[in-house]
C-alpha cells in the first residue's frame, strides 16, 4: 500500500512537471484537459450538497476524471482546512465556500487557498467578483415564510414584528454560533443599525429606546429576538421543514436560503421569501471558488472551477444548472437571473461587506453567547 501510494505520487509529479513549467492560470479548458486527464481525479470541498449534481455533470463532460465532492458547511471547511494544513495533509484541490469574512483573513491571507479566475469568463465578471477571490454566485440568508398558510403574502412587514409577543417561540434559524453565514446575518443587523432604528420608529411611531448596555438598534433587535425565544436549530433543512411544511395552520417564520424554494415540490414545502420586509429581509453574500494552495491535481482543479462558472449559454449550461434557480444570482453579467426569482435590483437583502463584518464578528458572537 505504501509502495503504491509512493509510486502514484512520484508518477503524478513526473506527469505534472511539464505543466508546472507552464502557466496553468492562463490555459483554456481545452489546454488544461490533457493534463487533468493525466491527474485523473480532483477533490472538491463544497458548502452545498449540490456538489453531487456537479459531480455527475462534470464526469459526463470529462470522462476519465473522477470528481470527489465533500459536502461540508463553510464553518466545517475552514476548521478542516486549517487542521489539515497543521498536519501536513493536502486533501482538497478546490474549495467552494461562503463566509468571506472568515475565509479571506484565515484561509486566503494565510496562504491556505489561492485565487484563480478562468480566463474564459474573466471579462464577464465585475472586478468585485474576481478579487480577492472568484465569486461564482450570490447566495442568501433571508426571512422566509409559508405561502400555503399565507397566500396573500408574508405575515410580517418589518423585522421588528419578530420581536412581538405573537411571534414568541415562532422564529426559527440555525444557531449563529454553529454556522458562520447566520452569524454574518446577525452582524449585519448591527452594521445596519441606522436603518434598523429608522424601521423601528416607522413601525412603533417613536424613537427606539436602548436597554442598559445595548449600544445600537441592531444589537437591540438581536437582544429582543432572543428574549422572544427565537428557536435555534442545527441545519438549514431544519428551518425549511419547520417553516415550509405543508398543512400547517399557524407556521413559524425563519431565516434560511432563498434558493431552497427549489426543493418545495420534492420536500413538501411552501417556502417563499418575505421580500417586502423593512428595512431588509436578510443578507446576500458571495459563494467563493478557490484553489487549495497545495492542490495535488492543479490542472483538474482549474478545470472544475471553469466548469462551475457555467458554459457560454444564457443559463450557464450543465455546470451552472444546480445554481440556476430562484434565489441564486450569477455573478457573470451574461447569465440572466432565473425567471421565477425576484430581480436582483428589487431584492431587498443587504450585501455583506466582508471587511466590515470581520471587524465586529467576534464581538457579536460573544454577545449571542451571553444571550443564549
Amino acid at each position: 500500500m505504501i509502495r503504491h501510494l509512493f509510486a502514484t505520487t512520484v508518477s503524478a509529479g513526473l506527469l505534472l512537471a511539464p505543466a508546472l513549467a507552464q502557466d496553468l492560470d492562463a490555459m483554456t479548458a481545452e489546454e488544461l484537459l490533457p493534463l487533468a486527464l493525466k491527474e485523473g481525479t480532483v477533490t472538491v470541498y463544497s458548502f452545498t450538497s449540490r456538489i453531487a449534481r456537479v459531480e455527475k455533470a462534470f464526469e459526463e463532460k470529462y470522462p476519465g476524471i473522477d470528481l470527489v465532492g465533500y459536502d461540508a458547511n463553510s464553518t466545517e471547511q475552514i476548521a478542516r482546512l486549517k487542521a489539515e494544513s497543521t498536519a501536513g495533509i493536502a486533501s482538497a484541490d478546490v474549495v467552494y465556500i461562503s463566509d468571506a469574512p472568515v475565509v479571506l483573513p484565515e484561509l486566503l491571507e494565510t496562504g491556505l487557498i489561492e485565487a484563480y479566475v478562468p480566463p474564459r469568463v474573466a471579462d464577464r465578471l465585475p472586478e468585485e467578483f474576481k478579487s480577492p477571490l472568484l465569486a461564482q454566485r450570490l447566495s442568501t440568508k433571508v426571512l422566509m415564510y409559508n405561502e400555503e398558510a399565507n397566500p396573500d403574502g408574508a405575515p410580517v412587514d418589518t423585522l421588528w414584528d419578530l420581536t412581538r409577543e405573537e411571534w414568541k417561540g415562532r422564529v426559527v434559524m440555525v444557531d449563529p454560533l454553529q454556522r458562520g453565514d447566520y452569524l454574518d446575518l446577525m452582524v449585519e443587523f448591527v452594521l445596519r443599525s441606522d436603518e434598523m432604528a429608522k424601521a423601528y420608529e416607522t413601525e412603533f411611531g417613536k424613537p427606539i429606546e436602548l436597554a442598559a448596555g445595548v449600544e445600537n438598534a441592531g444589537a437591540q433587535f438581536i437582544t429582543d429576538l432572543f428574549a422572544n425565544d427565537v428557536v435555534l436549530v442545527s441545519s438549514t433543512d431544519d428551518v425549511n421543514s419547520a417553516v415550509g411544511a405543508l398543512g400547517q395552520t399557524n407556521p413559524p417564520i425563519g431565516f434560511t436560503s432563498y434558493s431552497d424554494r427549489r426543493d418545495n415540490e420534492e420536500e413538501g414545502w411552501a417556502l417563499q421569501v418575505a421580500n417586502d420586509v423593512a428595512p431588509s429581509n436578510g443578507i446576500l453574500f458571495p459563494a467563493l471558488l478557490a484553489l487549495a494552495s497545495k492542490a495535488e491535481h492543479p490542472a483538474a482543479a482549474r478545470l472544475v472551477i471553469d466548469f462551475l462558472m457555467g458554459d457560454d449559454s444564457d443559463t450557464g449550461g450543465a455546470g451552472f444548472a444546480p445554481f440556476y434557480v430562484a434565489g441564486d444570482y450569477a455573478t457573470r453579467t451574461d447569465i440572466a437571473s432565473h425567471p421565477d426569482a425576484v430581480p436582483l435590483a428589487e431584492f431587498k437583502a443587504w450585501r455583506v461587506d466582508p471587511a466590515a463584518t470581520a471587524k465586529i464578528r467576534k464581538e457579536i458572537a460573544d454577545m449571542i453567547l451571553v444571550l443564549q
